[in-house]
């Protein structure tokens, strides 16, 4: 009697081609944040702001959306290759398919355990709002996980459990290990010893540490500015905000025409940037195709977007003093 064909279900059969359009959609979502972060210009949007510009975004110096990029083209490699890989050598195949399973529980399991981390670093570390970028990562993993759990009868349910308590393990002990420097918040002024500046949230958390000097000449831009009731209007999580404060230098941030714009930071004019970063986007809106950012400047009735070097400002406000200034845009 010929032995019945053991029907194979749906999410089997599926599960392969699920995860890889997963991972190739993670791989688009923190390739763009990649790409926006190293390369997107000289503003700050407002949506995410606060969570892709904090210390967690950051690891080993490059933005932690790059590792995310690797990590999901690695798990569309896993996921889709073996699709490709040995179709006519079945051994080959076989032996493909089970090591990239294995390859595929590992990289989701750590994935997605690392995303819940973020999770909860976004709600209640950070706490200034909510990134769908973020949020569609950690679904992504999650989804990642899942397909690869349920997509495939596993043979040994033991090993699969011991292999992720252990990725979980390693992965927690590693994050803990990698964020342990994060700064903490420090009371007080602003400025220390009038040789650093820290850009901070209201609650005191550190986004930024400026310890360039200020010359003669950005001492006297920067009175300028605001005797001629100019107007910078930033976020304390914008690092193009940081850098124009940089040029400044320590000595001058305080003589800048600062206006807080992000209401989880110190002092925060809400209803004067709505105004003034309204008019600025209709006025900016046809030129530089978007609604204008931060940083913006406001000199007489001209908006200017995006960070501007100390000789662009001292011509867009009339400044006739000495321009001899020891910052310079990069």
């Amino acid at each position: 009697m010929p032995r019945r064909r053991t029907k194979t279900s749906w999410l089997h059969r599926w599960s392969r081609p699920l995860i890889g359009a997963i991972a190739v959609l993670g791989a688009t979502n923190t390739g763009y944040l990649t790409w926006t972060r190293l390369f997107g210009g000289n503003q700050c949007g407002i949506g995410c702001g606060p969570v892709l510009s904090s210390d967690y975004a950051t690891v080993f110096g490059q933005p932690l959306a790059l590792f995310g990029f690797i990590a999901y083209l690695g798990m569309a490699i896993f996921a889709l290759a073996p699709l490709i890989i040995g179709r006519d050598d079945k051994t080959l195949r076989i032996s493909v398919d089970q090591g990239t399973w294995w390859m595929l529980f590992v990289g989701s399991t750590a994935m997605a355990i690392f995303s819940f981390y973020l999770m909860y670093v976004m709600v209640f570390e950070i706490a200034a709002g909510l990134c769908p970028f973020c949020i569609a990562s950690a679904t992504f993993a999650t989804l990642m996980f899942l397909f690869t759990l349920f997509g495939r009868a596993w043979d040994d349910i033991g090993q699969l459990l011991f292999t992720g308590i252990i990725v979980a393990v390693v992965v927690l002990i590693g994050t803990l290990g990698v964020y342990a420097q994060i700064d903490k918040p420090i009371a007080g002024n602003s400025a220390t010893q009038d040789s650093e500046y820290y850009v901070k949230a209201a609650n005191g958390k550190i986004y930024f540490t400026i310890t360039d000097t200020s010359g003669e000449a950005e001492m006297e831009l920067a009175k300028h500015l605001n005797q001629i009731d100019a107007k910078m209007f930033g976020a304390f999580w914008c690092p193009h905000c940081a850098d124009q404060k940089k040029l400044f230098g320590v000595q001058a941030i305080a003589e800048m025409p600062y206006i807080e714009c992000a209401p989880e930071g110190p002092s925060p004019q809400l209803e004067l940037c709505s105004q003034e970063l309204g008019k600025a986007s209709e006025k900016l809106r046809p030129i530089i195709g978007r609604d204008a950012g931060f940083p913006t400047w406001k000199i007489g009735d001209n908006y200017y977007s995006g960070q501007q070097s100390l000789t662009d400002l001292a011509q867009y406000s009339d400044y006739k003093g000495p321009k001899d200034f020891k910052n310079t845009l990069n």
